[in-house]
């Protein structure tokens, strides 16, 4: 079966669904015995999609958030904050959440595994919202109906915020059984809890030769974390005393942010480490040989980690809601209030909104705020001014004790261009203790917004 036919049959048999419960109908048994013909799922999939999902009753204008990441998890709580009457509903398949900022410095020991760890159970109870342990499945606007595993959510507003996905057709990937090799065995660590984890255990086995790193072109997810990433792996080595190098290969023509701080710590401190490799444009990966191809050369590696370039999440594509313009696949909204184009019901946050802001946790956690306020000030019918998102972003580079690096900017929009451009911008380049606990602390303050009243 096509692609556009298996998305034309989905889209069917969720209209079905959702008319037969409007109408109070069930689906016509042929249409399902054909749909069973085509889909051993389908039973279970017309299941979920023709009752309603067993939730409290609203006790207001309900607002479900998709994803529990950084800008879901603030925007479940200041939505309540800014409008007490909403009925607030975060829903997220994960049933925990594992913070991809400050992993870096996790992998390298600079904090334990509770530090990033939080229970989204406590987050509900402590801002006074419904946490559902569930993934979103299929969406009608023209009823407001959210189709999830546990079932349809009607909802006043939605608001989409379900991050990234890895786009490996971009360095070359195209056979699915190679790119789950590469997920499997070489694994990028900014999608999952997971994927940190066998990073950090692939540091602390490393052995010895050519550990490879890659940093992908395009506005990928926290801007600085790959070279960050490079500094912790190249000081594990050195305290572990292991024979080897990083080969750090970057899509990019030089690094992308806080570059002279970077280029520093690698010659000052990894110079016999650290090798970088920049305009490293990927084309091909041989898992077999374990060398990447580039437009000009071949690098070999005896262990990796692969970040391709990312898109937005595939549920915003899935749902008819991507730009067609967007090469990331980024959503359609308003740049300034963060809606749908033509529905100010469906609003997309974070990693898959298509503004070039940086795809960081302050960012999200600052733009989220910002539009809990658009949505409250909707419901009553008004409009706030337009306020920049704040990207803060703190890398760390040596380790015992852990010293870092800082940048703090807006954003302002050219009219002339009819873009954004970076504004106030705060730049440390100079690693230090002090900047490091900074960043802990930093964290540590926002993991306390989101998660506590």
């Amino acid at each position: 079966m096509s692609k556009k036919s298996k998305n034309r049959l989905d889209r069917r048999r969720f209209l079905q669904a959702s008319a037969a419960l409007a109408g109070g109908v069930a689906v016509n048994p042929s249409l399902a015995a054909e749909d069973e013909k085509s889909s051993l799922m389908a039973p279970t999939v017309l299941g979920h999609l023709s009752r309603r999902a067993e939730l409290p009753k609203a006790r207001g204008a309900r607002v479900v958030v998709v994803g529990g990441g950084w800008s879901g998890l603030t925007l479940a709580k200041y939505l309540k904050r800014f409008n007490p009457d909403f009925d607030v509903v975060l829903l997220d398949r994960k049933d925990q959440f594992v913070s991809c900022p400050i992993s870096n410095v996790w992998m390298a020991d600079q904090v334990d595994l509770e530090f990033l760890t939080h229970s989204y159970v406590d987050a509900a109870r402590n801002n006074d919202y419904l946490f559902v342990n569930a993934m979103a499945i299929g969406l009608d606007r023209e009823r407001r109906l959210l189709a999830t595993t546990m079932g349809l959510i009607e909802y006043d507003y939605l608001v989409l915020a379900p991050g990234i996905d890895y786009d490996y057709g971009r360095i070359g990937v195209e056979d699915p059984d190679q790119e789950h090799y590469l997920r499997m065995h070489y694994p990028a660590g900014f999608a999952s809890a997971s994927e940190i984890m066998a990073i950090k255990h692939k540091f602390n086995q490393f052995d010895g030769g050519t550990l490879l790193l890659t940093v992908p072109a395009g506005n990928y997810r926290c801007m600085a974390a790959p070279y960050e990433r490079a500094c912790m792996a190249a000081a594990i080595m050195k305290k572990r005393g292991i024979q080897g190098k990083v080969l750090l290969l970057d899509m990019n023509p030089d690094i992308r942010i806080k570059a002279d701080g970077f280029k520093k710590a690698f010659e000052d401190y990894y110079g016999d480490i650290i090798q970088y490799e920049p305009s490293a444009e990927i084309s091909a990966v041989d898992t077999e040989g374990k060398a990447v191809e580039t437009d000009f050369d071949s690098y070999a590696f005896d262990d990796a980690v692969i970040y391709p370039p990312v898109r937005a999440a595939r549920i915003i594509e899935e749902f008819g809601l991507a730009d067609p313009a967007s090469a990331q696949f980024e959503a359609a909204i308003d740049l300034f209030k963060y809606n749908l184009v033509g529905d100010e019901r469906v609003y997309i946050t974070g990693d898959s909104r298509s503004q070039p802001f940086s795809k960081s946790g302050n960012t999200a956690h600052s733009e989220a705020r910002y539009v809990a306020e658009v949505i409250a000030a909707h419901a009553r019918g008004k409009e706030i001014p337009w306020r920049s998102p704040q990207t803060m972003c703190f890398s760390g580079v040596r380790i015992d004790p852990l010293e870092s690096m800082s940048i703090i900017a807006f954003y302002k929009y050219d009219e002339a261009e009819k873009t954004f451009e970076f504004d106030r911008v705060h730049l440390n380049e100079r690693w230090n203790p002090r900047a490091g606990q900074a960043g802990l602390a930093w964290a540590e303050g926002l993991y306390r917004d989101m998660f506590y009243s």
